[in-house]
């Protein structure tokens, strides 16, 4: 696997045989996600402790997100965002 920002995407055979496109593509747009909230984050010199107090989301939970330890519940990321006032569109 590659990565992008430091988040894993997909490139390569093995990958493209055992996973479907789909779980591809949604792995790819997390990855895409989270990578431009750790951005606007560092760009607005927010610590993650700070996006605690701002967003209500623990620190520990914000540090497993930007790891990709975990999959963000989309209620959880819509805190984050507009915590550095950004928002998500479709």
């Amino acid at each position: 696997m590659a990565t992008i920002k430091g988040f894993r995407v997909w490139d390569d055979e093995y990958d493209r045989e055992h996973f479907t496109q789909e779980e591809i593509a949604q792995s790819d747009l997390q990855a895409a996600l989270i990578a431009e909230m750790i951005e606007t984050r560092k760009e607005k010199n927010i610590s993650q402790r700070d996006l605690e107090k701002l967003s209500g989301v623990k620190q520990p939970v914000i540090a497993r997100i930007e790891k990709g330890e975990n999959s963000p519940q989309v209620n959880t990321l819509l805190k984050l965002l507009a915590a550095m006032g950004k928002t998500l569109a479709i």
